[in-house]
C-alpha cells in the first residue's frame, strides 16, 4: 500500500476541521485501524461452472474464506448464520448454494426475506445480473401489482419479500401456495440483527409458522441468516429461527486503513435550551460543514443522519455553501432517505458509485445491504443505536485497500456524549447480544391465534412456539374464546383471519391512521400505545420529507386528522408517569443501603401538554392537552437508595440535603436511560423511567427503567444484568460533560414528562457514586451485575 493512502484519512479529517482554530478543536480523539489483506479459498466443486463464471464477471475472482465456509456448510444441509464485516460479500454465502440447488432441481424453491423493501428489490437485480433465468426469481412485496403476484404465487422458484407481507399475504392463505412451499429448500433471512426488540419477537414467531407450514407440506428447509458483526450471532439466530444454527464469523475480505474521529460540536453561547441549559450545534449541522469540505477535497462521501428531516436539511445546507465556492459543486451532493421512488433511489446509487454525486446525506436506508461502499469518507451524525449499525455504516468507507476516514459526530445526547469522551467503549468493544423475546406474552399470543388459523394446533405445536410458555397462552386463547379445543387439537373460531390484527413492527392493538384532512389520504400509522405522544393536537408531523400539524386525534375511531404545514417549530410531549410493582422476579439486596430489582410493573401516564421549540432548542411555550391515561404492563429494573445512604450517614453516602433528592434521582434516571443503549440493543425511545423519593411499593428512593413495551422486550433485563458497568457509564456522562448544571447532552431529556424539572447534575453523580459503591462492595454481587457486558437473555 502507497503511503499516500495510508495517511489519506488524516489529510481527509486535516481537510475537515479546515479553518477552525486549533484550540477550539471538535475532534476528540482519533483512532487508527490498520489495513488488513484478503484472504481467500477455491471455488467449491460443486458449484455450476456457468454459475461461477458469473459470478467472477461480477467481480468475484476468488472467493474469500468465509463465503467458502459459509456455503459448503449450507450446501452440506446446515443451518447457517454468517457475520461478518460491511462489504464482505455475505450474500455469496447464500447465493452460491441457493443458486447451484435451483439449478440442480428445476422443481426447488426458496424465499429471501429482507427487513426492508429497498433491500429486497437490491438483491433480486443482482441475481437477474447473473442471467440465470430458469431459476425465476420473482419480488412479491406490497408494490407488487396483482397481476404479477398470481404469476409469482404460480411459477416463481425464488421468491424475494418481506416479513410484512409473508405474514399478510402468503401464510394466511398458504394453501395457494402449495406448489411452492413442497420444494422448498432454503430460507434466507439477511440482515438478520435488525430484528431485535418487539420487531424481532415477532419475526421469531413469524419464522417459527413458516416453518410449520412448509413442514406441513412435506418439505424441510434450511435456513441462511445474513448479519452484520453481532455478539453470538449463533445464538441470534437460534432465537430468531427455533433450530440451532452454524456461525461462520472468520472474515476474509480485505479492508483498507481507516481513520476514525470522534467529534463533539461546540457549544453555543447565544442560544439558551431548556430551563436555561445550554444547547450545541447540531449533528447534522457539522454534518453539512465536514461534508461541504470532504467535496472540496473532491472526497466521495456519505453521511448517516438519523431523521429524514435532518437528512435533507443536511444536503441543502451543503448545497449552500459549495455553491458559494463554486456552482457546480452544488449539484454533486444529494440527499437519499425513503419514501423515493425506486427509480429515483437507484438514479442516485448509480450517480454516487460513478462519481457524479460526491456527497450523499442519508437515513440508514444506506446501511442495509444496499450495494453502496468503497467511498472515501463516512459521516454518522449521531449514534445509531448499537454498535453494529455504527460499524456497518463505517464499513461503507474504503475501497481497494486505500485509506479512508471516519467521522463520529456525537448529538446534544447523554450517550454520544459519553462515547465521544470514551472512544473505547465503541472501538474495543464487543458489540451487543441482540435482544428478543418470543416468549412474550403479548407477542406470543397473537401469533399462535394465526397458526392456529393456519393450521390447527396440536401438542407437538407447544415445542415449536416455546414450551411452556405456548402452553399457558394457548390455555389463555381457550379461556377467551379466542381458541377452541377438539379431540384433535386447538382450532381458530372466526370466520375472519386474526393476522391483520398483528402489528409486527409494534406490540399490536390497532394502529392509528394518520390523514390529511383536506384529501382524505392516509400517510401512515402510528403505534396505539405512542399515539398521544407523538399525534397529539397541536404535533408536528413528518412524512416524507414533509411536515403537518395535527388537528385531531378520535382515539375510539383510530384516526388522526392533519393538515400540511412546514412550521419552524418542533413538538414535544409532556407528561406524568405512575409506576406500581406487579411482581419482583430477580433481587439483589447489597445490605449497605442499595438494593436492585428485576419484574413486571404497571406504567400509567398521560400526555398533559406539549413544548413547542425552534429547532436550536429554544422553547416558545408550552400548551395544555386534556388526553386520556394508558397503561402498560411491562418488565423494569429498579434501584432502590437508603435514606441513610443519600444522606451521607452511612458508609460512602451522598451526602444530600433531602430538598435535592428528587431533582438528583431525577437526573441519575434521564442518564441512565439514555446510556442503556450501549448494553442493550434499543434506542432511548424504546424505554421509559420514573424516579421519586419515596416510592408506595418500595418504601424506599427509587429509580425505575422500564421496557416501553406490553409484556416487554428484553430490555429491562439486559439492564439487570450489566447493572454496575451501566451505571458507571452512567456516572461518567455526566461528569464528562463541561455544563455547568446540566443540558441535553447529560441529564436532560427530550421525553421528559416533567419539563426536565427538577434536575440537580451534581447530586446525581453523588447518588451513582454511592450506589455503585455499594453494589462494588457488596459481598453477594452477581456476575451479572458485575459483568463487564451484558450477558445473554
Amino acid at each position: 500500500m502507497r503511503a499516500a493512502d495510508e495517511d489519506k484519512g488524516r489529510r481527509l479529517l486535516d481537510r475537515a476541521v479546515a479553518g477552525i482554530p486549533a484550540d477550539e478543536t471538535p475532534v476528540r480523539h482519533v483512532e487508527r485501524l490498520t489495513a488488513r489483506p484478503a484472504r481467500t479459498a477455491d471455488w467449491p466443486k460443486w458449484a455450476p461452472p456457468r454459475l461461477v463464471d458469473a459470478l467472477r464477471d461480477r467481480g468475484a475472482r476468488e472467493p474469500w474464506v468465509h463465503q467458502v465456509e459459509g456455503a459448503e456448510a449450507v450446501w452440506a444441509g446446515e443451518n447457517v448464520v454468517v457475520a461478518t464485516g460491511t462489504a464482505s460479500g455475505k450474500s455469496l454465502v447464500y447465493q452460491l448454494p441457493v443458486l447451484s440447488t435451483l439449478l440442480d432441481d428445476d422443481r426447488a424453491t426458496a424465499l429471501y426475506l429482507a427487513p426492508t423493501k429497498a433491500l429486497g428489490a437490491d438483491q433480486l437485480r443482482t441475481i437477474d445480473e447473473l442471467g440465470m433465468r430458469e431459476v425465476r426469481a420473482a419480488s412479491y412485496d406490497g408494490d407488487t401489482p396483482q397481476v404479477e403476484r398470481d404469476w409469482v404465487r404460480a411459477h416463481a422458484r425464488w421468491i424475494f419479500t418481506n416479513p410484512d407481507m409473508l405474514h399478510y399475504g402468503v401464510l394466511p392463505g398458504h394453501s395457494r401456495w402449495a406448489r411452492f412451499f413442497r420444494q422448498l429448500s432454503h430460507i434466507v433471512v439477511d440482515e438478520c440483527h435488525t430484528y431485535r426488540g418487539v420487531f424481532g419477537s415477532h419475526v421469531a414467531l413469524l419464522l417459527r409458522r413458516l416453518r410449520r407450514v412448509a413442514q406441513h407440506y412435506g418439505a424441510d428447509p434450511g435456513f441462511v441468516l445474513a448479519s452484520a458483526t453481532v455478539s453470538d450471532p449463533a445464538s441470534l439466530a437460534a432465537r430468531l429461527t427455533g433450530v440451532s444454527c452454524r456461525a461462520v464469523t472468520d472474515d476474509g475480505s480485505p479492508r483498507g486503513a481507516r481513520t476514525i474521529a470522534f467529534w463533539e460540536p461546540p457549544l453555543l453561547d447565544e442560544i439558551i435550551g431548556e430551563n436555561g441549559a445550554p444547547v450545541r450545534r447540531a449533528a447534522g449541522t457539522e454534518a453539512a460543514r465536514i461534508m461541504t469540505e470532504l467535496v472540496i477535497e473532491d472526497a466521495r462521501t456519505l453521511a448517516f443522519i438519523r431523521s429524514r428531516r435532518g437528512v435533507e436539511l443536511a444536503a441543502l445546507s451543503a448545497q449552500r455553501a459549495l455553491s458559494d465556492v463554486d456552482e457546480s459543486l452544488a449539484q454533486k451532493v444529494a440527499a437519499y432517505r425513503g419514501g423515493y421512488l425506486p427509480e429515483d433511489r437507484r438514479e442516485l446509487e448509480r450517480s454516487l458509485l460513478s462519481g457524479e454525486l460526491r456527497a450523499v446525506a442519508t437515513t440508514n436506508a444506506l446501511e442495509l445491504g444496499v450495494d453502496i461502499s468503497g467511498l472515501d469518507a463516512v459521516v454518522v451524525a449521531g449514534y445509531p443505536g448499537t454498535l453494529a449499525s455504527f460499524w456497518q455504516q463505517a464499513g461503507r468507507a474504503g475501497r481497494d485497500g486505500e485509506g479512508a476516514l471516519v467521522v463520529f459526530v456525537a448529538r446534544d445526547d447523554p450517550l454520544d456524549t459519553y462515547l465521544v469522551h470514551h472512544p473505547p467503549a465503541m472501538l474495543d468493544r464487543p458489540v451487543e447480544a441482540t435482544v428478543l423475546d418470543p416468549t412474550n406474552p403479548y407477542v406470543l399470543e397473537p401469533h399462535l391465534a394465526c397458526a392456529a388459523a393456519e393450521l390447527p394446533l396440536d401438542e407437538d405445536s407447544f415445542d415449536v412456539f416455546g414450551g411452556e410458555h405456548a402452553r399457558r397462552a394457548v390455555e389463555a386463547l381457550t379461556a377467551d374464546g379466542v381458541l377452541r379445543k377438539r379431540p384433535h387439537g386447538w382450532f381458530w373460531t372466526s370466520r375472519e383471519r386474526p393476522h391483520r390484527n398483528v402489528e409486527l413492527r409494534g406490540a399490536g392493538g390497532h394502529p392509528i391512521a394518520v390523514v390529511e384532512g383536506e384529501s382524505g389520504r392516509m400517510l401512515g400509522t402510528v403505534d396505539p400505545d405512542s399515539a398521544c405522544g407523538t399525534v397529539h393536537p397541536g404535533a408536528v408531523y413528518l412524512h416524507r420529507g414533509e411536515s403537518f400539524v395535527v388537528d385531531e386525534l378520535d382515539l375510539e375511531t383510530g384516526i388522526a386528522l392533519v393538515h400540511q404545514e412546514n412550521p419552524d417549530w418542533t413538538t414535544s410531549p409532556r407528561n406524568v408517569v405512575d409506576i406500581s410493582v406487579l411482581r419482583t422476579i430477580e433481587r439483589h439486596d447489597t445490605g449497605r443501603g442499595v438494593t436492585v430489582c428485576l419484574g413486571e410493573v404497571e406504567v400509567t401516564s398521560q400526555v398533559v401538554g406539549y413544548l413547542r421549540k425552534r429547532p436550536s432548542g429554544e422553547v416558545l411555550d408550552q400548551v395544555p392537552l386534556d388526553l386520556p391515561a394508558q397503561t402498560l404492563l411491562t418488565r423494569a429494573v429498579w434501584y432502590t437508595v437508603g435514606d441513610e445512604l443519600l444522606a451521607g450517614s452511612a458508609p460512602g453516602g451522598a451526602g444530600l440535603d433531602p430538598a435535592l433528592v428528587p431533582g438528583a434521582l431525577h437526573a441519575a434516571e434521564h442518564a441512565a436511560i439514555g446510556l442503556l443503549p450501549l448494553f442493550a440493543t434499543c434506542d432511548r425511545w424504546d424505554i421509559g423511567g420514573v424516579s421519586t423519593a419515596l416510592h408506595a411499593d418500595t418504601g424506599e428512593a427509587t429509580v425505575f427503567v422500564h421496557d416501553g413495551h406490553p409484556g416487554g422486550a428484553g430490555f429491562a433485563d439486559r439492564g439487570y444484568a450489566a447493572l454496575v458497568p451501566w451505571l458507571a457509564a452512567t456516572r461518567e456522562a455526566i461528569a464528562s460533560c463541561d455544563c455547568p448544571a446540566g443540558c441535553p447532552s447529560c441529564v436532560q431529556s427530550p421525553k421528559c414528562g416533567n419539563g426536565n424539572e427538577p434536575l440537580d447534575k451534581a447530586g446525581a453523580v453523588a447518588v451513582l457514586d454511592a450506589v455503585s459503591t455499594a453494589l462494588g462492595r457488596s459481598a453477594a454481587g452477581s456476575a451479572g451485575l458485575h459483568g463487564d457486558r451484558p450477558q445473554e437473555s
